[in-house]
């Protein structure tokens, strides 16, 4: 009977030492090397991600502040002779060419260059506000089959260029629509926002304030902000032209017109 006795005593003593053991690896108290450890794997981690969020905004500052080389805005000094007059090109050359080819009867063209438009377009009474936000110093660039619109836009100081390219497309029935296909604020493209955004303004200015639709600047901005194609009619000295194709080559635009006669109202 001793050696069973002797037997138990010695297995539940095993059981007991194994239990302690097993207690005193859960219940073993930090040190202080641990907690400088995990200290420093933390201060690590933190210096990690605030190099990350230094170099993303960094790129993103970077992206937004670019200047495309190809934006070379005609500025005119404030007040300056030169700002004051009406473009030479818009009434001495555009506007006699389509008045006198309207009343021909027949389908005519109009050869548009890049650098007259600029020089039209620089002589309006810049900078533009709205919403905040001041525009100015304007350009137009010809490329083959789109237009491509630039300009500096001030947000409280920060200045960015902003850039739009506009694609003229003609359907079966005559009807265009001057698609946004890209939209850029320095390098970053934000088309897709930017567009979803212009049309909930277009529909929220057309909600609020009383705006003749027919009006043929009216459906240009509709046509660019919401997508509606238009028909390209306008007057020019009592007589209705149409405009019927546009090609957009390298520094200059060739548009496609033809007179309206009544038969074609």
């Amino acid at each position: 009977m001793i050696p069973y006795i002797k037997k138990d005593f010695l297995a539940n003593d095993e059981v007991t030492i194994i239990t302690c053991m097993i207690s005193s690896k859960e219940e073993m108290p930090t040190t202080g090397t641990d907690l400088k450890k995990r200290r420093k794997s933390r201060r690590k981690k933190l210096i990690f991600w605030l190099i990350i969020d230094f170099i993303v905004l960094v790129t993103v500052l970077g992206l937004l502040k670019y200047r495309p080389g190809r934006y070379d805005p005609v500025v005119h000094e404030p007040g300056s002779y030169e700002r004051e007059q009406v473009s030479k090109y818009w009434t001495h050359e555009l506007l006699p060419k389509i008045h006198n080819d309207s009343q021909l009867g027949k389908p005519f063209d109009v050869v548009i260059t890049q650098e007259g438009v600029n020089d039209i377009i620089s002589r309006v009474n810049w900078p533009v506000q709205s919403e905040g936000i001041m525009f100015y110093s304007p350009a137009a660039i010809f490329v083959p089959g789109a237009v491509v619109l630039m300009g500096t836009a001030d947000v409280k100081g920060v200045e960015f260029i902003i850039t739009i390219e506009l694609v003229p497309v003609f359907d079966e029935a005559g009807f265009v629509n001057l698609q946004v296909t890209k939209m850029k604020i320095g390098a970053m493209n934000i088309t897709p926002v930017a567009k979803a955004v212009a049309k909930k303004m277009y529909s929220q200015k057309i909600a609020e304030f009383s705006v003749n639709t027919q009006d043929f600047r009216t459906k240009i901005v509709g046509s660019l902000l919401n997508d509606e194609p238009f028909d390209p009619v306008f007057y020019i000295g009592g007589n209705r032209v149409r405009v019927e194709n546009i090609d957009i080559e390298q520094k200059r635009l060739v548009a496609h017109l033809a007179p309206v006669t009544k038969q074609g109202l």
